[in-house]
């Protein structure tokens, strides 16, 4: 039988986390001052521009939060997330609208578009982590009552919400979006995690079964992304759209929700869900997953790679590893691992990131604009901390 050879693992992802990530982050992108995440920089840390989103700095929170509660006990962690907290709550909308799009350095509403539902989610979700961290209900609080705000303006009938692909959009009414209910069950576990409370776990309930009973479908036994309101199926091509790096972070995530739930059931049936997404979205030919299919019938996939997709395989693969303790997955991990390193790692150009994405080969062009501040760091610790429990 295969093991996996974790004190090598361990000794990795520390390095990748305490010595290339966070310093860099410490550098170049925090803004120690303000507060907040200033991720528009190219690989040498140079600003391009000093603008902050209500996702990095939402995600920012819960990153610093988490590190600090669970992976390691300094106050300067705590310090970032505290103040992007005082941050994100100078710009905090009222009448239960949405955190602004982006702002300035100060937090002033650049108004560069119309804010979406995801900002308000991952604030809420930082401040899940951030109640924790300095155990202070007041923050759990406040972060249920984003959250279920942002249910109710969901649940309306004249919900908006535009996706980023092109396509025509006469079919968004209101629309079930498997990222939502993915956002909504992770916050949602976390909050239970620190409090039962009878309202989330509805909302959890709620979120599975959606998942469960009508995203996935039968016709391919994978998750599209898109439903009607009332979660019937959409007409072409929507019903076709499988976001399929989605599909795999949602799957980890409701297996994390059956273990909090002892419910062994729904762990098996989210783990055979985890394996077949990742075993359809893997390019058998260059290796890596692909993270969008246009259409799964006509078999149309987007074929660049992203890191962020990569890496929910990994998160979820070490999560079964810890669990249960599949060979499959041992297998797996090895191979996706080997990969993700060698194609998206920077250290071969002595830059110490990881680069976000490229094409289906994931060619190195030199330059980079964004710097990843939530699904680097998440991959890092989650599994450093499984690691450590083996």
């Amino acid at each position: 039988m295969q093991m996996i050879a974790k004190d090598k693992y361990i000794k990795q992802y520390q390095n990748d986390l305490f010595v290339d990530y966070l310093p860099f982050l410490e550098n170049h992108i925090i803004d120690h001052e303000n507060g907040g995440f200033m991720c528009h920089a190219n690989w040498k840390g140079e600003l391009l521009d000093r603008h902050k989103r209500a996702w990095f700095d939402g995600r920012g929170i819960w990153v610093y939060s988490f590190l600090y509660s669970h992976v390691k006990k300094d106050v300067k962690y705590l310090d970032v997330a505290a103040k992007t907290v005082d941050l994100v709550f100078s710009n905090r909308p009222t009448n239960q609208e949405f955190w602004p799009w982006m702002y300035d350095e100060k937090g002033n509403d650049l108004e560069l578009r119309a804010p979406d539902i995801y900002g308000n989610l991952f604030i809420a979700e930082g401040l899940t982590a951030y109640s924790q961290a300095i155990d202070d209900m007041a923050y759990w609080n406040l972060a249920k009552d984003i959250t279920m705000a942002a249910l109710n303006k969901y649940d309306a009938e004249d919900y908006s919400f535009v996706p980023h692909y092109e396509s025509d959009l006469s079919q968004f009414k209101a629309p079930r979006v498997l990222g939502h209910w993915m956002v909504f069950l992770r916050i949602a576990s976390q909050l239970l995690a620190i409090k039962e409370d009878s309202e989330l776990l509805a909302l959890t309930d709620r979120c599975i079964k959606s998942l469960l009973d009508h995203h996935l479908e039968s016709h391919c036994n994978l998750m599209v992304e898109y439903r009607h309101h009332d979660l019937s199926a959409m007409d072409e091509p929507w019903n076709d759209f499988v976001y399929i790096g989605h599909g795999i972070e949602v799957a980890w995530m409701i297996m994390e929700e059956a273990i909090r739930r002892e419910d062994k059931g729904l762990y098996d049936k989210a783990k055979s869900i985890f394996r077949r997404h990742l075993e359809v979205a893997w390019d058998d030919v260059y290796g890596g997953v692909f993270h969008e299919c246009q259409h799964i019938g006509k078999n149309d996939w987007i074929l660049d790679k992203l890191l962020w997709a990569q890496e929910e395989v990994l998160v979820g693969l070490m999560l079964i590893i810890e669990h249960s303790s599949d060979q499959w997955a041992i297998e797996w991990f090895e191979k996706a691992y080997q990969y993700t390193v060698s194609h998206f790692s920077l250290a071969k150009y002595d830059i110490p990131l990881w680069n976000i994405g490229g094409n289906r080969w994931v060619d190195f062009d030199g330059t980079g604009i964004r710097i990843e501040n939530y699904h680097h760091p998440r991959h890092l610790m989650i599994n450093l901390l499984r690691l450590q429990r083996l």
